[in-house]
């Protein structure tokens, strides 16, 4: 896998590199809802971005036209320069995508699924093989790669549809709640085996997730949303730091720090409002859980 690099320009010198994702005033509306409403955002390359925010805020939305799974109109998305509207097969070369629900197919083996996916996204036949090996040795499964999914734990699976994100070599990895529903030491095996790929690759990271420990640990710049829009962005000291700079200057006492959690809490309030998600978010959620558990 290589590193993301740009190409030089025809007189040596580097051109200047687009950001892995840009939004700009991006809008998708369902019915009467604004799911997303004008949302700007940048994603800097190499970065680990985590977008948090209660159920319903708009995350998976702005997730699903990122990767061109929605229609946008022309402009409003760009990943490392391409227009999401204008050229969405290009995009997608660009993406490696863990949804929430879950993708790996119980009835085929770790290799299978993986191979299955090199074919989905193209990767030459010669190279193939190859690749995803690779793939399943950067996430630990080369010893279970010839076993069903269907005997694999559930962070077992987790890593698996990690590998059928990486065998295309994505220079963007989106991760929408890659961990729901893990045990701690499965969800910090996740996490290694990401940031071991990060590491080797250069490859930017995006992702969302209810875990704030989580998010603090592992993001270098968080983004919370809520309704649609962006309530605030930082890294993760920056937005404690924020927190409690607000707190003091309103005369609170604090008897600790503020936490990432506190600062979630702070934007979003209880996130049990009439717009905090519908039915589909919740069950959709519950049945990954349900089935990684």
């Amino acid at each position: 896998m290589k590193r993301d690099t740009a190409p030089a320009g025809a007189d040596g010198a580097a051109p200047p590199r687009a950001d892995a994702v840009a939004c700009t005033g991006l809008t998708y509306v369902f019915g009467d809802h604004n799911a997303v409403d004008g949302l700007d955002l940048t994603v800097r390359r190499g970065e680990v971005f985590g977008l948090l925010g209660p159920n319903g805020a708009g995350k998976t939305t702005a997730i699903r036209c990122i990767t061109t799974l929605l229609p946008v109109p022309a402009g409003m998305v760009r990943v490392f320069g391409q227009d999401a509207a204008g050229d969405r097969m290009a995009v997608r070369r660009l993406l490696g995508y863990v949804p929430q629900q879950l993708s790996a197919d119980a009835g085929l083996t770790g290799r299978e699924n993986v191979a299955l996916f090199a074919r989905v996204f193209d990767v030459p036949r010669a190279e193939r093989a190859e690749r995803v090996a690779q793939a399943l040795a950067a996430v630990g499964l080369a010893d279970a790669a010839d076993r069903l999914a269907t005997t694999y734990s559930g962070g077992m699976v987790r890593r698996l549809e990690l590998a059928q994100a990486l065998v295309s070599a994505p220079r963007l990895l989106i991760l929408d709640e890659p961990t729901i529903g893990l045990d701690p030491i499965a969800r910090t095996g996740v996490w290694e085996h990401i940031g071991a790929v990060r590491e080797a690759t250069g490859m930017t990271v995006f992702v969302t997730t209810h875990y704030m420990d989580e998010a603090d640990q592992y993001c270098d710049r968080i983004a919370l949303m809520h309704r649609g829009r962006i309530r605030a962005l930082g890294t993760p000291a920056e937005l404690r730091a924020g927190l409690g700079a607000r707190r003091s200057a309103a005369g609170v006492a604090q008897e600790a720090p503020p936490t990432l959690e506190d600062v979630f809490r702070d934007v979003a309030g209880s996130g049990l409002d009439d717009e905090a998600g519908d039915f589909r978010d919740v069950r959709s959620t519950r049945r990954t859980a349900r089935r990684v558990g």
